[in-house]
């Protein structure tokens, strides 16, 4: 058997089977393959040659080139400003419809002036005077059951009114009752005695207000709040508190704020029985005090205001009520003289 070549008398050389292009059969040779060349873009070359003509034509007519500068100017302005107002809808409104506010039925409010925080974590001991931070002048047995019988009392008078919106007012006073307010205070303890029966009744209408510091300033605040909360004013007002800072609320306060007093009541509950000399003698200092200073923006009242707030709180007030933006910058002997949204 004779072999053409010897096993390993040369390397083999590779041998394309199968050419990389289509093969014609008949002639034996590969076709020839044309290059296709990509069309350059009709639409930009259009745009190109139009620049020269275009450049042309507003060189000879200046005007025609002005105004039509002009109008693209203003379109493109009117979309921006139909854009943001868009969204300042959205995210920005400063007076929405009645129907948005989450209490606009309401119509009569009962404000309960908070006098102390409660720091005690459980409920069983809410009559107890070491469950709240008390001042000097209020450790006295039976203070902390005035407190109680001060909120039962802003929940009875709700509970017979379908139109009052109840407000435990009062900010966080107390330093070492850290960063809790005595409105808080107060809504829990309601919540802690069911509300003294009035649950279904009561609790879906009864809110806070969380930054006063005084008597004057639960009073102010509260009707800001309320109107935060219903979208209008109070048609009439009830305060809770001590019966002996009835005077300072109905005449010293409610002229303050220019609310009518055919409008305003009171209702007011004692203080315990071995306080009540030393009470009346605090109480008629304060009332000379607010009658010097019936809006606390000066001396001995505005400072005892600043020792009030240990936690330096920022006041949002009035944003929510800008109809008392006026009455919430002045300062002055004399009662407010501007227009009021009740008067």
């Amino acid at each position: 058997m004779n072999n053409d070549y010897a096993i390993g008398s040369q390397s083999y050389k590779s041998f394309p089977a199968y050419p990389d292009t289509d093969f014609d059969i008949e002639s034996g040779t590969p076709p020839i393959i044309k290059r296709i060349r990509k069309p350059k873009s009709s639409r930009a070359l259009h745009l190109y040659k139009m620049i020269p003509k275009l450049h042309h034509f507003f060189k000879l007519h200046p005007l025609v080139a002005l105004l039509l500068l002009a109008f693209s100017f203003g379109v493109t302005l009117m979309v921006f400003l139909s854009y943001n107002r868009t969204h300042l809808k959205e995210y920005d409104r400063i007076d929405p419809g009645l129907d948005e506010y989450p209490f606009s039925k309401l119509r009569n409010m009962v404000m309960v002036a908070g006098h102390s925080v409660y720091t005690s974590s459980g409920c069983g001991k809410i009559e107890k005077e070491d469950s709240w931070i008390l001042e000097s002048y209020q450790k006295n047995p039976g203070q902390a059951a005035t407190f109680v019988k001060h909120i039962e009392e802003g929940i009875e008078i709700v509970d017979k009114d379908e139109s009052a919106l109840l407000l435990f007012s009062g900010g966080e006073t107390r330093k070492d009752a850290g960063p809790r307010s005595e409105a808080q205070s107060y809504w829990a303890v309601a919540d802690f005695k069911g509300w003294f029966g009035k649950e279904e009744s009561v609790k879906w209408r009864s809110l806070t207000e969380e930054h006063a510091r005084d008597s004057f300033e639960n009073l102010l605040f509260s009707v800001c709040r309320f109107r935060e909360l219903t979208g209008t004013y109070p048609q009439n007002i009830t305060v809770v508190s001590y019966d002996f800072k009835e005077s300072r609320f109905a005449n010293l306060h409610r002229s303050a704020i220019g609310f009518p007093e055919s409008r305003f009541f009171y209702a007011g509950t004692p203080a315990t029985t071995n306080t009540v000399a030393a009470a009346l003698k605090g109480e008629e200092l304060v009332r000379t005090q607010f009658l010097r200073d019936p809006y606390g923006c000066r001396g001995s009242l505005y400072h005892k205001k600043l020792k009030r707030d240990p936690f330096h709180r920022s006041i949002p007030y009035p944003k929510g009520c800008p109809e008392m933006q006026a009455l919430f910058r002045y300062c002055g002997p004399a009662p407010y003289p501007g227009a009021l949204p009740w008067a």
